[in-house]
């Protein structure tokens, strides 16, 4: 129980744990591959509390400090800035790795503009959804279609990044506030039905997302080209056993592809083992159910609808990321909230947490 005006620790606590966490493992994963390409054990640790966890405490800061409503006041605005980044990726300005166009590059410095579009995407949905609730939610016209062409705009930019797990990240979570703001469930329907569709013909066009579903049906059948990277994760997954084999006592990351990114959790369940994986997922799950039950308590409608869509985000990005590397799913690159390598996305996720620090605080 907590009066109005002050602080939710349970909210606060565990993202504080995972944030140490992430560093230290982060620590492990990076310190042989740092030595190799960079001739510094941590530079990976340094470059993320550097361009990450800094700039990314000034976003939690402001977050939890600026008032939350004033965010409603700019929300168009803060989304056609995101929305104008993604388009920059593909100027001289953008930066490419790995096949995928996904990155501004402004000096020394690089960002990720289809990460802050969690926050603004957010911010701007629930921001026009509170402004006229029954207009908004139950008309077709002005409110199922406008949803659908700003939801397919932005879709359209993320899938010629080649960012289709930012697609399905960012369109569930909208789709879920948008149901939760009491949206007719037959637009829930036509929205699915048309993001199966996408999806589906997407995968069906693109010879190397159709590999990764034939990969995922069957996993040994190539594990040397297209089931490497699933086969190395499970055998580093399984290595762990119970316990695990210690801090920085990890012998198959050697063998992983993206260890400090997209496949960062195997190399959780290799060094501490079945308990430290299920303590870790205990906590993300504790965080977003938490995150749900404040929603549920909040009176203010933008601020309720801005705490389900960021929990929605963080709880489909950790199913993403491990289910993906244990086989649950398709093989997908999405790095794990608060854990994984990345300053964009450090800086996101705490800048998200202050937002919901203060949603809860003060609404």
């Amino acid at each position: 129980m907590r009066r109005v005006g002050q602080i939710d620790y349970s909210i606060l606590i565990p993202i504080f744990l995972l944030v140490v966490f992430g560093l230290t493992v982060l620590a492990s994963a990076s310190s042989d591959l740092g030595k190799v390409r960079f001739d510094d054990s941590y530079y990976y640790l340094r470059h993320q509390l550097t361009y990450g966890l800094s700039v990314g405490l000034l976003g939690f800061l402001a977050g939890f400090l600026i008032p939350y409503k004033y965010y409603k006041k700019f929300s168009v605005f803060f989304l056609f800035i995101t929305i104008g980044g993604l388009i920059l990726v593909f100027t001289p300005l953008g930066v490419a790795s790995g096949g995928s166009e996904r990155w501004l590059a402004f000096g020394p410095l690089t960002i990720q503009p289809s990460e802050v579009l969690k926050i603004t995407f957010m911010v701007y949905l629930a921001a026009w959804l509170a402004g006229a609730k029954s207009v908004r939610s139950d008309s077709f016209v002005e409110g199922f279609l406008p949803f659908l062409a700003v939801s397919g705009v932005i879709s359209l930019l993320l899938v010629l990044e080649k960012s289709t797990s930012s697609v399905i990240i960012i369109m569930a979570s909208a789709l879920v506030v948008y149901f939760i703001s009491g949206a007719r469930k037959r637009y829930i329907f036509y929205a699915l039905l048309l993001g199966a569709l996408g999806v589906g013909l997407l995968t069906l066009l693109t010879p190397y997302r159709l590999e990764r579903v034939k990969t995922f049906l069957s996993p040994s059948k190539d594990t040397q080209n297209a089931g490497y990277q699933i086969n190395r994760s499970l055998i580093t997954i399984g290595s762990g056993g119970i316990f695990g084999v210690g801090y920085g006592q990890s012998v198959a990351k050697r063998y992983l592809p993206e260890r400090v990114g997209d496949s960062i959790f195997p190399i959780v369940a290799e060094e501490f083992g079945f308990v430290g994986s299920v303590t870790l997922i205990t906590l993300f799950f504790f965080l977003v159910l938490r995150i749900y039950q404040t929603a549920k308590k909040v009176g203010d409608r933008f601020g309720k609808l801005l705490l389900v869509g960021f929990a929605t985000i963080i709880g489909l990005q950790v199913f993403i990321h491990i289910g993906s590397n244990a086989g649950l799913i398709p093989l997908t690159g999405v790095p794990l909230p608060f854990i994984s390598y990345g300053g964009t996305a450090l800086v996101v996720f705490l800048t998200m947490s202050g937002i919901i620090l203060n949603v809860s605080k003060n609404a």
